[in-house]
Parts: C-alpha cells; sequence; structure tokens
C-alpha cells in the first residue's frame, strides 16, 4: 500500500523526537502532540487498498503503542509453549526457539485501539497466524479461532481473520524483543481488529467450528470489532 508522503516523513520525525533527549530538540521540532494531529489529519484522507480509509472513524494517531493492561504472564523466553490446537488434524505445541525457527516476518502495522487511539506503522517482527494454522491443518467445518492466554484471557475471532497476511504472533516491537507490558515475550497482533483481540501472553491458539466469545465479549463488547464499523459494544 502506497502511503500520503508527508505521513512518512511524520513518522521519521517522530522517531528523530522520540530519541532526541534535550527539551530544545522538541521544541525546535514542533512536540510529538503537533505530530499526532497532522498523523491524524493525514491518515483520515487517505485509503487503504481495500477503499476504506486509512484512519477509523473516531480514532487520534498517538506515537506508540499503550500496554492497556491485563494479568501479567511469565515474560520469560524459556517458559514459553505455543499450542495449537482443536478441530485440526496434526495439533502441535512449540517453545519460543522454534517460533524463531519459523519464517518471520517484519511488517509496518496500524493498529487501533477500541479506546480511540492508532499508532500508524507500528513495526512488529513474528511468524503469520495462518503458517501457524497451516502447519496444524484445520480440519472440515472448521470456522472460529479463540487465542488463548494467561490467566485465562482468550479473544474470539473469525477463521478467515486469522488467515489474514498481516495477522502475527509478534516477538518483536520496533526491532526489539517484545516488552513483558507489551504481552512478552509474544502476543497476537491482529491489526484490522480493535487491539483487544490482540492476545497478550499468548499461551495457545484454538480451532473451533462454533464461535466461543471471549474474555471481553462476554462481558459487553461487540463479537467482532471491526474499527471500520466502530464495533466497540454490544
Amino acid at each position: 500500500m502506497k502511503h500520503h508522503p508527508e505521513i512518512a516523513k511524520l513518522l521519521e520525525r517522530r522517531r528523530f523526537i522520540q530519541l532526541a533527549t534535550a527539551g530544545s530538540f522538541v521544541s525546535a521540532f514542533g512536540g510529538l502532540g503537533l505530530i499526532s494531529d497532522e498523523l491524524t489529519r493525514l491518515a483520515s484522507a487517505e485509503d487503504r487498498p481495500d477503499g476504506r480509509p486509512r484512519l477509523p472513524p473516531g480514532q487520534r494517531v498517538i506515537q506508540r503503542l499503550k500496554p492497556m493492561g491485563g494479568d501479567p504472564g511469565d515474560p520469560s523466553a524459556g517458559a514459553f509453549r505455543l499450542k495449537v490446537h482443536g478441530h485440526v488434524a496434526k495439533p502441535f505445541a512449540i517453545d519460543f526457539r522454534e517460533l524463531l525457527k519459523m519464517k518471520n516476518v517484519t511488517l509496518a502495522l496500524d493498529v487501533h485501539c477500541v479506546t480511540a487511539w492508532t499508532v500508524l506503522g507500528a513495526k512488529l517482527t513474528g511468524v503469520r497466524v495462518r503458517d501457524l494454522l497451516a502447519r496444524a491443518a484445520p480440519k472440515k467445518g472448521a470456522r472460529y479461532v479463540v487465542f488463548e492466554a494467561a490467566h485465562g484471557y482468550t479473544a474470539n475471532l473469525p477463521l478467515r481473520e486469522a488467515r489474514k497476511e498481516n495477522a502475527l504472533i509478534a516477538h518483536r516491537l520496533d526491532g526489539r524483543p517484545l516488552p513483558r507490558p507489551h504481552g512478552g515475550p509474544a502476543r497476537v497482533v491482529v491489526p484490522d481488529l480493535y487491539f483487544w483481540k490482540s492476545a497478550k501472553w499468548i499461551t495457545g491458539i484454538r480451532v473451533l467450528t462454533r464461535d466461543e466469545p471471549g474474555y471481553w465479549e462476554t462481558r459487553g463488547y461487540h463479537n467482532h470489532a471491526d474499527p471500520w464499523k466502530e464495533q466497540r459494544h454490544s
């Protein structure tokens, strides 16, 4: 997707300001708040390949991902286990080392939170969910996926959403290991749905024939969570 050239310039300017430690740098370059306002304006005027605006309605661009709470899981890569199971022909489990040995990609993804913030072009590295699903070979009739995470957290979505090329099990953010507050050592990232679907401290991917609403969905949040339809609450 070709983005407005000014967006790329502003994102680079944002990175420069974030690295600067002296207040004079921030003052000279206008500050992060002004950059956020301009990015919001430009992203609102830009379209995605599917024809939708890059920025969903009701959203405002901020500078970096917010952790957004949750009960932390074990941050140790040595303790990481990811189980892919359910309505599949070849269930399996891998550790963190095996995850790194799979085909990893780095994508610049726009992330949209239900609380109305958006981050543009967050650089996330990980394994595509669809590659993990392909290895497990979902059986005939498979229609849904539930992401399982620490302390019993779950998030549900249609299998077709999990198979999109931009859905990741991510373990690096902006070139660095994913911090614990963001779900490290690994989390789900499904950028085309509101961010609560992107479960942190991921432990499992369960394939189902029937939908099974997750943690927030059973507490009044929308079952699908499309940001462009503002599907915030049921």
